[in-house]
């Protein structure tokens, strides 16, 4: 049993931000139909493929946020498909979906409408700018993607080496920390019906979360009067705290307290530096000359060397993807899930789960689906219950 085994999910979502919200809610239990526009999910042609682009139904960016999902195809402008989604939103619990705002409104599928046919539902957006219902701007209606949000909320400006160009963040942020809060913002909705029977709107902007996942930056500027940017991999108030060149590669050290800075100067059979800088603030005084020194310490010595002189400290390699694949700790932890790519001869691996629970814990389904894979699953379930 799934701690959302419950849970009726209708989501209407496409490319990553949507699909990932309710991928979290599939991997919880929740039935999700991806409700799907004709031609399906714009992305779902995306690349890469495994074999053969011609032979397989979707690439891996569509197969990697919507498994253990169910599919049907709806043309919402069409009458009969219109009503056939009212009537699966009379059995909804969450409606999700990341148009542009005024898009279901243009089909009357806005939230008043769809709250017409179901008082008790939770019915989610996600949206660059957020809704106006939630609190109205001019911004709204504008196109965002990940770049869009990075951008405003903050995050290229602090991103990159101090005399380079602001740099984009390599995940695509903007959309999965929305998605991860939005998450946590239908599950709050849905427990605070469960108490009152009240259904709600649940907004989550891109802009705004990037702002929330900036938190240090707004506080910093607050408390200084200036605005944060690029360091490179170190941190504005700590030190060390940053990574460091080896012969063959990159090691971070984070050794900013006392107990780790003395261990980090005993390795590195420097007891001076730790007598004459005791404390964060003399670290963080001198950084520039203490940087060189554990600089030099580490490009005398390969990754695995510095890492191993250094054990029991928070020190780790920078991996790629190559050493993540082979990381038994990860595997451990199922966070590489093999599924199926339908139209290949061979699985392929997506990121698990990092939601671990012990009474229902969470399973990342099946792949991903095939467009209207489940229409006479879903349509003819509808249908069944209303005779």
């Amino acid at each position: 049993m799934g701690a959302l085994d419950d849970l009726r999910v209708l989501d209407l979502t496409q490319v990553l931000a949507g699909p990932y919200c309710t991928m979290l809610l599939a991997d919880m239990g929740a039935d999700v139909v991806k409700v799907e526009r004709p031609g399906g999910d714009l992305i779902r042609s995306n690349p890469p493929f495994a074999e053969d682009p011609e032979a397989e139904a979707y690439g891996g960016y569509f197969q990697s946020v919507n498994r253990g999902k169910r599919s049907l195809e709806l043309d919402l402008g069409d009458g009969r498909d219109r009503e056939a989604f009212l009537d699966l939103v009379e059995r909804a619990d969450v409606v999700v979906e990341n148009y542009r705002a005024g898009t279901m409104e243009s089909f009357d599928l806005g939230y008043e409408t769809l709250r017409e046919r179901n008082p008790e539902l939770v019915y989610s957006a996600i949206r660059g700018f957020g809704d106006p219902r939630t609190g109205a701007t001019d911004r709204q209606g504008q196109p965002s993607f990940d770049l869009v949000a990075q951008a405003l909320g903050g995050v290229m400006e602090i991103t990159g080496q101090a005399d380079g160009p602001p740099t984009k963040v390599g995940p695509g942020i903007g959309d999965l920390f929305t998605a991860a809060l939005n998450a946590v913002g239908i599950l709050a909705a849905v427990h605070h019906r469960e108490r009152t029977g009240e259904g709600q709107f649940v907004d989550t902007g891109m802009y705004d979360a990037i702002v929330s996942l900036c938190e240090r930056t707004v506080y910093q500027h607050s408390y200084t009067g200036d605005p944060p940017t690029r360091r490179g991999n170190s941190h504005p108030t700590l030190f060390p705290y940053d990574a460091f060149e080896t012969r063959d590669g990159h090691v971070v050290v984070a050794a900013f307290g006392n107990n780790h800075w003395t261990a980090l100067c005993e390795a590195m059979d420097r007891p001076d530096l730790a007598a004459d800088y005791p404390d964060p603030g003399s670290r963080l005084r001198n950084r520039e000359s203490l940087r060189e020194t554990i600089a030099a310490w580490t490009a005398d010595r390969t990754t695995d060397e510095a890492v191993a002189a250094l054990d029991g400290l928070p020190v780790a390699p920078v991996q790629n993807t190559a050493d993540i694949f082979d990381d038994p700790h990860l595997r451990e932890r199922e966070m590489l899930v093999e599924v199926d790519q339908p139209g290949a001869d061979r699985r392929v691996t997506v990121a698990g789960t990092p939601i671990k629970m012990t009474g229902t814990p969470p399973e990342p389904g099946d792949r991903a689906p095939l467009l209207d894979e489940h229409r006479e699953e879903v349509l003819g379930r509808t249908a069944a219950s209303d005779d």
